[in-house]
């Protein structure tokens, strides 16, 4: 930092931080003035010609721990600032060497995160707002309020001079489960006492509550929103952060890299502790690891969504990516966990009746279309292969080999004979009727006769399961040598749609059953319905200070009315840290119009992101958003 001051010279500083400040752990430097600025430590110079004034120009230790300081300089000159991670210094251990990307991973103040399915990816927008009035202040408070903190300041304020302590302690605070951390999650049973976590736009109003309510937890949240907060404080701090997504994510709780599932004889899966999310967020953090090797610099997986205990807390990482991908499983922190989640081996088994059970062939493949956001752009980045190499190829079984994953070294190769695949409409919006399909094909030389059993259910993204929404059970299917047989199954709103939770998921399963064989073979697929697309229109001249309006408009899909119908719009720098909702006075009719023309005032030029929320009676939480270019 540099500041100007009137001061008398050969006076000495005092960079103190922290209640108890000690040179033993970093946390207060004494240092004259000289001749020049030593970047390696604290340091300070005259930087004025001679006269009544002086111009000093102060340096800070790049590895000086962040947090609120005080200088002194000799019995009267008192500054007060805050130290943050610097990405733009070499010194630095989150040192980032591109401009483009420290514009998107730590001054982006917006971005997009990604749900839906692998299949169809949806892109959900959020104000990470770390820049907002407040925001810092809240960030250090949650560090502060850390167990480790609290039980030893001097020794956790020390820590702060390292971002893979940081974000550790990140990832377990902005859970609750162990401390006064900013979120609570819930996936079951409704949202009493708190707001459905579909309900958040971004990450300010999260942290702004958790801050006037006397630290206690924000309810709630789920894996997408634990992530989006993560992101926001760790740019705040000065971390280049990104919100990742692993689409058929792995939750092994036993680290044995297996997932086994189990089902009836209806091809219905019985709830275990061990499931397959359709997604699962979590951030990566930019840093080096002075404690791997050089290789393992860069990206590092942090995640805090509670899922397992790490070291007695629900925390997770950091782990370096490229670890995960080499299969270096006993490296710090999690690897066994954060590898399983995108490379774990699927074993199906049916129990019978009678009480015996059978393994079932499965096609699943975990850690599917691994994405983020794209620097400079909307679109969604695929990153797979920053954890993965090429499924077959020589490095991924090298890969396995270290991590011991036997299970996938032994896999043989999925059985030809019967093929089974679920084919779906391109489009399948919410409110309306649509088929989808069985395709079972014969490969082989002889007649077959089968059972199909082709079922659906809602579900919500973390696999917990809901009821059928439509079944079928065709007891004898024959196949010629060859042929293709397509069985159609129809699913009805006026069935699906009270079923549904807020992810629009449905889980489609063909379970069939070779007579001739015995063998079993399972094919899972699933699909989201879209929610209807939100229409913003800008009107005015965007410029800064000057009140625009934005007119918003969905259509109702449903062949029903939408009641208690309400907009609500944010954004960075456009609508003051604050949410600004219009609710509708009346219902809408099917296939009418909800639309409102809300005000806002924007504070800064530049690129900017209008993120817009429509609830309803019927339609919950649908998400819009509109780039907005605001002038000078």
């Amino acid at each position: 930092f540099r500041v100007t001051l009137c001061v008398s010279i050969g006076i000495v500083f005092f960079a103190t931080y922290c209640p108890q400040p000690s040179e033993q752990y970093g946390t207060r430097a004494s240092f004259g003035l000289s001749a020049n600025i030593d970047t390696s430590r604290w340091s300070a110079t005259v930087t004025s010609p001679p006269g009544d004034m002086v111009a000093l120009s102060v340096c800070s230790a790049p590895d000086a721990p962040i947090g609120h300081y005080t200088l002194t300089l000799g019995r009267s000159g008192r500054i007060e600032f805050v130290l943050l991670f610097n990405p733009w210094c070499p010194g630095d251990a989150v040192y980032m060497d591109n401009e483009q990307n420290l514009a998107e991973y730590v001054l982006s103040q917006d971005g997009i995160i990604f749900r839906g399915s692998y299949k169809h990816p949806i892109s959900t927008p959020w104000n990470f707002g770390q820049f907002e009035s407040g925001i810092l202040d809240i960030c250090l408070r949650i560090l502060d309020m850390n167990p480790k903190c609290l039980k030893n300041p001097g020794k956790d304020c020390s820590g702060r001079r390292n971002p893979i302590y940081v974000s550790r302690v990140l990832s377990a605070m902005v859970n609750c489960n162990d401390d006064k951390g900013v979120l609570l999650g819930k996936w079951t049973d409704g949202y009493e006492g708190g707001v459905s976590p579909m309900f958040w736009r971004g990450s300010v109003e999260i942290l702004r509550n958790w801050d006037t309510q006397a630290c206690q937890p924000v309810r709630y949240g789920q894996c997408w929103v634990f992530a989006a907060v993560a992101c926001s404080i760790s740019r705040a701090l000065g971390i280049p952060c990104r919100v990742v997504t692993n689409y058929h994510s792995a939750h092994d709780s036993n680290s044995d890299l297996v997932i086994e599932r189990y089902i009836n004889e209806n091809g219905e899966p019985i709830q275990s502790r061990e499931m397959i999310w359709n997604y699962h967020c979590w951030v990566e953090n930019w840093m080096t690891r002075p404690d791997l090797k050089s290789d393992f610099n860069g990206w590092q997986a942090s995640d805090p969504t509670p899922q397992e205990k790490s070291e007695g807390v629900y925390c997770c990482g950091p782990i370096p990516v490229r670890a995960i991908k080499e299969g270096e499983l006993v490296f710090k922190y999690d690897a066994p966990f954060v590898f399983a989640e995108v490379n774990a081996d699927v074993i199906t088994i049916m129990k019978k009746k009678d009480g015996n059970t059978s393994k079932v062939t499965s096609t699943a493949v975990v850690g599917q279309k691994i994405s983020t956001k794209s620097v400079d752009s909307d679109a969604r980045e695929d990153i797979t292969h920053l954890y993965k190499y090429p499924e077959g190829s020589d490095e991924e079984r090298e890969a396995f080999k270290k991590a011991n994953h036997q299970n996938k070294l032994l896999q043989q190769q999925e059985n030809e004979g019967l093929h089974i695949t679920i084919k779906v409409s391109s489009e399948m919006r919410k409110g309306c009727d649509f088929d989808v399909f069985a395709v079972v094909t014969n490969n082989t030389q002889r007649e077959k006769k089968c059972r199909l059993v082709f079922g659906s259910c809602a579900m919500s993204y973390n696999g917990f399961l809901g009821k059928n929404c439509g079944f079928k059970d065709l007891l004898n299917v024959e196949l010629s040598p060859g042929e293709e047989r397509r069985v159609p199954l129809r699913l009805n709103y006026s069935k699906y749609g009270v079923l549904l939770t807020e992810d629009n998921l449905i889980r489609l399963a063909v379970l069939l059953m070779d007579y001739s064989t015995g063998e079993t073979t399972l094919v899972v697929r699933n699909i989201v319905l879209d929610n209807p697309e939100i229409k913003v229109r800008i009107l005015g001249e965007p410029k800064e200070n000057r009140k625009l309006a934005a007119e918003i408009t969905l259509k109702n899909p449903l062949p029903e009315p939408l009641e208690n119908c309400c907009f609500s719009i944010e954004g960075a720098n456009l609508t003051a840290g604050t949410v600004i909702s219009e609710r509708l006075g009346s219902s809408v009719g099917p296939g009418e119009d909800a639309k409102v023309k809300i005000y806002f005032t924007p504070t800064h030029s530049g690129l900017r992101k209008l993120v817009v929320d429509f609830d309803s009676s019927k339609l919950c939480h649908v998400k819009g958003y509109r780039n907005v270019i605001i002038g000078k």
